[in-house]
């Protein structure tokens, strides 16, 4: 024969919210902050990831995926789980169910008017979220606003289990979060690195490249125009031809020029641009003039072959060099 004991509340009993009850104001903060944190800080690490890579390279995409999986998955365990299961993630962790002040149960759409109501609670220097805790009910101004309350009620699914899932969700979460800082700080360290050895190259090369390229002497002209167009692209090197036979028919004369200050203004991993400060002489003893110019010349990354020139703008024209006192 067996006995069974009256008292003892049955699972129909067991999955209902208790009406004479209200849960504590850190249970349910507890819920918020499980429901809310995680896919809050996958969220903002991603788009801080997003940020700091190539825009829509490989990275870049994958940042957005995860992005919006978890604003997604937020959503869903917010608003469509309770809806299906009558708790949250979060909720079922405390021990929590949202009803409508009569009990009966709160579908998706009411659940997403909660906690856009939600807002009034913050807008008034978070004193909403704070009502729980001298309000009879235990009610926010969300709460009051849409008539609904906070109440016990048991989880579906074993102890063991819902404390299992929910840490394997936060430390999943955890672990994106932090792999995604690494990759976040080794590659932002790693391109400031990569432009910063671009800036010395340019630095380097740079003036003495366009001083080659625009210096030249009667004697060796042919010579001096093959190593100038050695050193520019195959973008710039028919405009360089075009001004050096323009040279060759007007008749060439000594022309030198040497860099008296230079900086670069721009520069990435492939392509820099700088300006130039020149002074230089034209023409032969006795009758060479000293003058000064000025040029933004582009640089371009050509494989092994190294920095070339793809391009040198006049800013300011060669002029008569100022004569001392």
């Amino acid at each position: 024969m067996t006995v069974v004991d009256a008292e003892a509340p049955t699972t129909g009993d067991s999955a209902r919210p208790d009406p004479t009850r209200s849960p504590t104001w850190a249970a349910r903060g507890g819920a918020l902050a499980l429901d809310i944190l995680p896919g809050a800080a996958l969220l903002a690490t991603a788009a801080l990831v997003a940020l700091s890579v190539p825009l829509r390279s490989t990275f870049w995409w994958v940042c957005v995926s995860i992005g919006a999986v978890a604003a997604l998955s937020t959503a869903f365990n917010r608003l469509v789980l309770p809806a299906i299961t009558g708790q949250s993630l979060g909720r079922a962790v405390f021990g929590i169910t949202i009803v409508r002040r009569d009990g009966a149960a709160v579908g998706a759409w009411w659940l997403l008017l909660r906690d856009v109501a939600h807002l009034l609670d913050t807008a008034a220097v978070f004193v909403g979220w704070l009502w729980p805790l001298w309000d009879p009910r235990r009610r926010t101004f969300a709460d009051v606003l849409l008539r609904t309350e906070s109440r016990p009620l048991q989880p579906r699914w074993p102890q063991t289990q819902l404390r299992r899932s929910t840490a394997a969700v936060v430390l999943s979460v955890a672990a994106l979060c932090v792999g995604g800082a690494a990759i976040s700080y080794f590659g932002v360290h790693h391109h400031d690195r990569s432009i910063a050895e671009v800036r010395r190259q340019i630095a380097e090369q740079g003036p003495r490249m366009v001083e080659q390229i625009l210096s030249y002497h009667p004697e060796t002209m042919q010579g001096d125009f093959d190593r100038a167009r050695s050193l520019v692209t195959d973008n710039y090197q028919q405009q360089l031809i075009a001004q050096q036979e323009a040279v060759k028919k007007a008749g060439a004369v000594r022309n030198e020029y040497w860099t008296t200050n230079s900086s670069v203004l721009s520069a990435t991993s492939g392509r820099a641009t700088m300006l130039v400060f020149l002074q230089g002489q034209r023409g032969a003893p006795p009758e060479q003039r000293y003058i000064t110019a000025s040029v933004r010349a582009t640089f371009v990354k050509s494989g092994s072959a190294g920095w070339r020139v793809d391009d040198v703008a006049v800013v300011t024209k060669p002029q008569p060099a100022a004569e001392g006192p």
